[in-house]
């Protein structure tokens, strides 16, 4: 078999799992027509293909890190991620109000466009990195200043993917489909993961030297690709996705959320934010996930970072980290969509109570195997991811819709993405300054903060989760 055939076919396996998985989904009878049900996938699948190349094009840099090699260091990629996610929560102060009055569809234009266009010019920069040819990084600002102001304009256009995918999807998805619908969302989370890592990995060691003297990559291309992707992917949008029901033709109809029976004008901007930091689910679903962004980014970053450090590459959970965590959260994403909708009647507060029961376990597993068996650590992070995902599209892709109502999905999704975020760049800022750096990043015993930090977080998770147990949307109707 040809070398790049191998290389490929894992993906086409994958893709082909995925299809089966969707295909075998539960169905929940809400009456729509198959014209209707036909027209609705058409219109998630460029839209959510569109956020996983979203993902593609922010955890990229990851992948850019570890190829680029002492050019960026652990203190210098901690800076740009932390300056990125920062910048991503606090977008949403701006974008979710946009998105609700903008409508998702001209929103996800925003982020494809915008964030293609910042990976091209981290692109650049990164060929000037490597070659000198412009001499702006060889006589300019330092590889952490330059890269965090580039870094921070991709993560603002991405900041519109969550929200545009849950805005619109929020029309077209009654809440007794939409535990199945925040699966989808995890395997689009997945997808996206596993395009930024191993289709990552699969760009750098494939790209040219950048002289024929010399074994440095081009890397630059792990930047260039997702840029071609998501220009693609932001015209797949434009001729596919449409807002609502109404507008691809269909009858629009009553999703029984929090927008339910609510007829009346649309709400100003802080007339909506002050209902939704008003109430208290709202508000518990936003710390729980900012504790869901501190553990994500922990695990998913870190972990690769740690394999790399500590000469951990090989083992099989790290070689293949993009597939096994895809495969991770398509398995968390159908666990909590399917139970959520079919054990705890469209609840989504004790599905994410049992995952964080997990993550909980999954710490202190980690803890003990950077102990005793390091071999084990790459099965635990993504045993772990496999939790983290489902929970956060059981709350941000699912919650959001249920407790902010279509009509004001953009600020609640706002609100609690943006607290995501926020906890992505705590943990940024507070690893950056507890690991280990240099060569003493190379011994696994200095890694053991990397777990010490994570066993509060996931406890707190796991109190503020069970609070939820029994909340559910009450519409303005009733219902």
């Amino acid at each position: 078999m040809p070398a790049w055939l191998s290389q490929l076919l894992p993906i086409v396996i994958l893709l082909g799992v995925i299809t089966f998985i969707v295909s075998r989904l539960p169905k929940v009878d809400i009456g729509h027509s198959d014209a209707f049900m036909a027209r609705r996938r058409m219109n998630w699948l460029p839209l959510g293909l569109s956020y996983a190349f979203l993902y593609m094009g922010r955890y990229n840099l990851t992948v850019s890190k570890n190829a680029l090699g002492d050019l960026m260091t652990i203190a210098d990629f901690s800076q740009i991620f932390l300056v990125g996610t920062v910048t991503y929560g606090f977008s949403f102060l701006i974008n979710g109000p946009l998105t609700d009055r903008l409508g998702g569809r001209t929103t996800m234009l925003f982020a494809t466009a915008g964030s293609a266009v910042a990976n091209l010019l981290m692109g650049v920069a990164t060929w000037d990195l490597l070659t000198g040819s412009l001499g702006i990084l060889q006589k300019g600002p330092s590889v952490a200043i330059f890269f965090s102001l580039l870094y921070a304009l991709n993560m603002y256009f991405q900041s519109f993917g969550a929200v545009s995918i849950v805005k619109v999807n929020a029309a077209w998805f009654h809440v007794r489909e939409r535990g199945v619908f925040g699966g989808i969302f995890g395997i689009l989370i997945s997808l996206g993961v596993y395009f930024a890592y191993d289709w990552g990995r699969l760009i750098v060691n494939n790209a040219p030297t950048i002289a024929p003297d010399s074994e440095q990559k081009a890397v630059w291309w792990v930047f260039f690709i997702p840029a071609a992707l998501l220009l693609t992917f932001c015209l797949a949008t434009f001729l596919w996705v449409r807002d609502t029901p109404g507008d691809a033709g269909h009858r629009d109809f009553d999703t029984g959320d929090a927008s339910s029976g609510d007829d009346g004008p649309r709400l100003g901007v802080f007339e909506v934010a002050k209902k939704m930091l008003s109430n208290p689910i709202i508000l518990t679903i936003a710390a729980i996930e900012f504790c869901s962004g501190f553990l994500r980014q922990a695990i998913m970053q870190y972990g690769y970072i740690f394999a790399k450090q500590t000469g951990h590459m090989a083992d099989f959970a790290f070689a293949n980290w993009g597939m096994m965590l895809c495969v991770a959260g398509i398995l968390g994403g159908m666990f909590a969509g399917v139970i959520s909708d079919r054990l705890f009647q469209s609840r989504r507060g004790p599905v994410s109570a049992i995952l964080y029961g997990g993550m909980v376990v999954g710490a202190l597993a980690l803890l003990g195997a950077l102990n005793m068996t390091v071999a084990l650590v790459g099965w635990i992070v993504v045993g772990m991811s496999l939790c983290i995902i489902g929970v956060h599209g059981m709350l941000s892709g699912t919650a959001s819709m249920d407790f902010g109502g279509k009509k004001n999905v953009g600020v609640a999704v706002g609100i609690i993405d943006g607290l995501v975020y926020l906890g992505s760049g705590a943990q940024a800022g507070v690893y950056g300054a507890l690991l280990p750096k240099g060569d003493a990043a190379k011994i696994v015993d200095n890694w053991m903060v990397w777990p010490i930090v994570m066993l509060p977080v996931a406890v707190i998770g796991l109190f503020l989760a069970s609070r939820l147990w029994n909340a559910r949307p009450k519409g303005a109707g009733g219902h």
